[in-house]
């Protein structure tokens, strides 16, 4: 089970079928694959890591009727800085005019992260996720817009995000983290209600 699917019932409330067309797309050099539903256009930019320090990275993304589905790679490589201090700038950035609805432990197989719901002071909402993996922030977002006139299909805002996977096979925790999480998830009389600061599910994907 996805960590994401045990948030569903506080982002939403029913959701349609999922549209047609959706494609896995595949990026060995940077280690991950996941599904949009066309073909992303693919762009350079800068990524802001910490006050007055960028960083390249690249955007994939694609917008749908009145969603924008976006997946963000920057690079950080030689850049020193602690998980922490990058996700919790990330989430400084992302809440700027947006309030945190919901701010939990991620995990996609052996990677860890932090997941989100915002909703934004114009009427948008979004559900993201990052990940320090491989000396790279991952940050993927699927963005609703604030358009009353178009319909807004949230089962696929969680397929977006469902559909991440980290192809190289790696972790962002030492084997001795990993044991700790397990033994905290064995003491749980409901693991699917969270496993403290580092992993929600205690389930392998």
């Amino acid at each position: 089970m996805r960590p994401i699917a045990f948030v569903l019932a506080t982002f939403v409330a029913s959701a349609p079928a999922a549209a047609q067309g959706w494609e896995e797309y595949s990026y060995p050099d940077y280690a991950f694959s996941v599904a949009f539903p066309a073909k992303p256009q693919v762009d350079t930019t800068t990524y802001q890591i910490a006050d007055n320090r960028s960083v390249p990275a690249r955007i994939y993304s694609v917008r749908q009727a009145n969603v924008v589905f976006s997946m963000i790679v920057a690079e950080l490589e030689g850049t020193n800085f602690e998980e922490n201090a990058v996700v919790d700038h990330a989430i400084k950035m992302l809440s700027q005019n947006a309030r945190v609805r919901l701010n939990i432990p991620a995990r996609i197989y052996r990677v860890y992260g932090r997941q989100l719901t915002l909703e934004g002071a114009d009427g948008s909402r979004s559900m993201v996720q990052l990940f320090d993996h491989n000396d790279r922030l991952y940050q993927i977002e699927a963005k609703a817009l604030p358009d009353q006139n178009v319909s807004n299909p949230q089962s696929d805002m969680v397929r977006f995000h469902q559909s991440l996977d980290f192809t190289d096979g790696g972790s962002n925790r030492s084997e001795e983290a990993v044991r700790a999480i397990r033994e905290i998830c064995r003491g749980l009389v409901n693991p699917a209600f969270g496993a403290g600061l580092d992993d929600p599910a205690c389930t392998v994907r």
